[in-house]
């Protein structure tokens, strides 16, 4: 989890999640994961689904846009840094919405500025018009999709790139110093979208 996804995922995921809700993560951080950590909510069920094999998991070696999991089944389907390592997301986000229960949330936070990186593919960068079209298509009501970066308020002006945690250390330790007399910053933007099983 880079620094802008936690920041984007406590202002407009957090609020939304209470008691009782029952929770799938698709391709989980850690176990566990980054988002559950920041979840201070016990009484909850968090499921997680991945394609790799691990006896953490929930659902293990996952199939990409069939997954073993009944219709109608969760509260809220979530993932972060995900969605632009499938290929077919026109294929994967109806996935995603089939087992959301009704009036239940599909919620992506997807990166935009970040480089090239393999996990195991790298296909897409999509923006909020992006999501919009792809919620349609799965049939999906969206209830909020923004291009944001809640990243390094203090400085003034920035450009898409890298959480500072991820930059080399001359790059930051650069952008520490010019950003504070106006140069632009480097910090990751993220697309946050939130939709609604109709």
């Amino acid at each position: 989890m880079h620094e802008n996804s936690g920041l984007l995922f406590c202002k407009y995921v957090m609020p939304m999640i209470t008691e009782g809700m029952k929770i799938l993560e698709i391709g989980p951080d850690g176990f566990p994961s980054s988002y559950r950590s920041l979840v201070k909510i016990d009484n909850i069920i968090w499921d997680t689904l991945d394609i790799y094999e691990s006896k953490n998991l929930t659902y293990s070696k996952s199939d990409f846009y069939h997954f073993d999991i009944p219709d109608n089944h969760y509260d809220m389907v979530f993932s972060a840094q995900v969605i632009e390592h499938v290929s077919e997301i026109w294929n994967w986000l109806p996935e995603l919405a089939r087992v959301t229960k009704k009036s239940g949330f599909v919620v992506t936070i997807n990166p935009v500025s970040w480089p090239y990186h393999q996990a195991p593919i790298d296909c897409w960068r999509i923006y909020p018009e992006g999501m919009k079209a792809l919620c349609k298509h799965a049939d999906l009501t969206i209830q909020l999709s923004k291009f944001e970066s809640l990243e390094n308020t203090h400085f003034k002006r920035s450009i898409p790139g890298r959480s500072a945690k991820w930059q080399p250390k001359v790059l930051n330790l650069f952008f520490n110093i010019v950003g504070r007399i106006g140069f632009p910053v480097e910090k990751s933007f993220d697309t946050i979208t939130i939709a609604v099983k109709k």
